[in-house]
């Protein structure tokens, strides 16, 4: 009876040992080809590796549950030799993760039981639980809910609704400068900030141009203005006629003045 128990338990051991391996192996070919193949792995790819990881898990539970399987949490291990010296075969076996079975070690992979600082945080966690009361653990429950579920909405938020509400803001904020509009105009239409100050030209006349224009890309437009003599007369009173003063001006574009052509006209 014995012997028939130890057999089903080697045999046991050497299907679990059998199954572990080839789950190893499969996590190792699909971990190389996230680090070397990413480039050329596609999602169907990846969703096929982890399939075949989640059937090899779900293989050693059935293995472990299974009737012929005897219980491992029933069998003891004793440690009978340890040796602070290299073990090669122990190291092979390890796959040269466990060198050595000394003192030191044995605690560690022998253990049954957590740490006694996790035992310690375990022990802290549970006072605490057992300190909050059924309405404030539902209370943080039904937030935790409520901020899971906002994020879950924004992520599953189509990316063509954000775009749009983007593209919108853009469209909504202010291409331009009021006060610098209305400036313009008023420069523009009644000279309002304009300097009296002509550069001479040779012989004492002003260059064709007028005063300085100022310079712009393609879509800006050139303004001329001319000032009559009328308003020369009503500016500098009597004396010899002047020739026009002309004033060149760069706009971008009609559309950023003429809704303030009318204030700025008042305001003159």
């Amino acid at each position: 009876m014995q012997q028939r128990e130890e057999k089903q338990l080697e045999a046991s051991i050497d299907a679990l040992i059998n199954r572990v391996a080839h789950l190893k192996n499969s996590l190792h070919s699909f971990i190389f080809k996230l680090e070397n193949e990413y480039d050329r792995l596609t999602w169907p790819s990846v969703l096929d590796n982890f399939a075949l990881l989640s059937g090899q898990l779900s293989t050693i539970n059935k293995l472990m549950r299974s009737e012929k399987t005897p219980a491992f949490r029933n069998q003891v291990i004793i440690p009978l030799l340890l040796s602070p010296d290299r073990d090669e075969e122990l190291a092979k076996l390890t796959e040269q993760r466990v060198p050595v079975f000394s003192h030191e070690i044995v605690p560690d992979h022998l253990r049954t039981k957590p740490d006694p600082e996790v035992e310690e945080q375990e022990k802290q966690l549970s006072t605490e639980a057992a300190r909050i009361g059924p309405d404030v653990a539902q209370k943080q429950i039904q937030t935790l809910n409520k901020l899971c579920s906002n994020l879950l909405e924004k992520l599953n938020n189509p990316r063509e609704d954000r775009e749009a509400e983007s593209s919108a803001m853009r469209q909504n904020k202010p291409t331009f400068n009021p006060a610098d509009t209305n400036a313009l105009v008023a420069a523009v239409v009644c000279g309002k900030g304009l300097s009296n100050h002509r550069p001479q030209g040779p012989g004492g006349t002003v260059p064709p141009g007028g005063g300085p224009m100022l310079s712009g890309g393609p879509n800006l437009q050139q303004v001329t203005m001319q000032r009559s003599t009328n308003q020369q007369a009503a500016m500098g009173g009597q004396g010899p006629p002047q020739q026009p003063a002309h004033y060149k001006l760069a706009i971008r574009g009609p559309h950023c003045i003429i809704p303030s052509i009318k204030n700025s006209m008042q305001n003159c």
